[in-house]
């Protein structure tokens, strides 16, 4: 899959300001929840199977910055649905909408927006808007003319992305979210998502989370490296000098699972070992392999963040 960081999105810009950002208490709440941990796995778990499901489309997901272009390029379609209710004809984005907006938040160079703009669609979450131009090579801007919107799979692979969260909010107090939203998924989207991509703009934990996601996430299908390793957590093992150990016990085994190099995830490793993330139980490379507490930690309170998020959208939608 193409990198496109080419572009600081550390910082947060005016543009993504949201005042009514969960309490700092509320994550440490969620943490200490005796269903957390659960809840943390089917996360982690179920983004595995939506990568192995379709594997070309979420690959654009793997990686922190393509997920938020992800996010705000669907939230954009949305936006632009909402504003067209009293008129006619089909919302659609042009590369230059999406190219000032992951400018003004930071996200992206306009040249990168443009990249990602064409690989969306390359990769199937985009379609042309006008359905007799499609075809590679029809016209200006790749038989672009009249702009794009988020294709059938597309959306399709959005609600079930919500519907795991949901899930996963039911496991911590018993509701009944992931129910009431697959009967209105059709009317819910359209006006949780913006909320949500917005919140995800504002927030450090899910924008610009600690050292090992940034070692992580500056390389295709960092994202779901991060979720193998959560995954593959012994839960039944207690925690060791503050290490969990993992089900992974070769670099081949992540490299094949992934479909990258040994090098290339051998690499990525070996950075996070430098720090003290993850380590060997035995044998470099030929043994369990653990990780430590602040890689959980630091994964889990973005999880646990994005959970808040998520929840407030529903409780204010219904």
């Amino acid at each position: 899959m193409t990198n496109f960081f080419d572009f600081a999105i550390s910082r947060l810009p005016a543009a993504t300001a949201d005042c009514r950002r969960p309490a700092p208490g509320e994550i440490e709440a969620m943490l200490q929840k005796e269903s957390f941990p659960a809840a943390l796995r089917l996360l982690a778990g179920s983004f595995i199977a939506l990568y192995e499901g379709s594997p070309e489309m979420t690959a654009l997901f793997a990686t922190r910055q393509s997920r938020l272009l992800c996010h705000a390029l669907l939230a954009l379609y949305f936006q632009k649905c909402g504003a067209r209710e009293t008129g006619t004809g089909e919302a659609v984005l042009t590369r230059e909408d999406f190219g000032h907006l992951a400018l003004r938040h930071g996200l992206a160079s306009h040249s990168v927006a443009y990249a990602f703009f064409k690989e969306a669609l390359k990769r199937g979450m985009t379609r042309p808007a006008d359905r007799s131009g499609d075809g590679p090579d029809n016209g200006p801007g790749n038989g672009l003319g009249k702009g794009i919107v988020p294709s059938a799979p597309a959306l399709a692979m959005l609600a079930q992305w919500y519907d795991v969260h949901f899930q996963a909010l039911d496991l911590l107090d018993e509701g009944f979210r992931a129910s009431r939203f697959i009967k209105r998924s059709e009317a819910m989207l359209p006006h949780i998502h913006p909320r949500v991509s917005q919140a995800f703009l504002s927030h450090p934990e899910v924008r610009c989370p600690g050292p090992l996601s940034i070692i992580f996430n500056w390389f295709d299908a960092g994202g779901l490296l991060m979720d193998q390793l959560i995954a593959g957590i012994d839960w039944e093992r207690p925690t060791e000098q503050g290490r969990r150990l993992t089900d992974v016990e070769t670099v081949t085994q992540l490299a094949t699972s992934l479909s990258l190099s040994r090098i290339h995830i051998g690499r990525k490793l070996a950075a996070a070992e430098l720090i003290g993330g993850i380590g060997w139980s035995g044998r470099r490379g030929r043994s369990a392999l653990w990780i430590s507490q602040g890689f959980y930690e630091e994964y889990a309170r973005m999880q646990a963040r994005k959970l808040l998020i998520l929840n407030e959208a529903f409780i204010d939608f219904v």
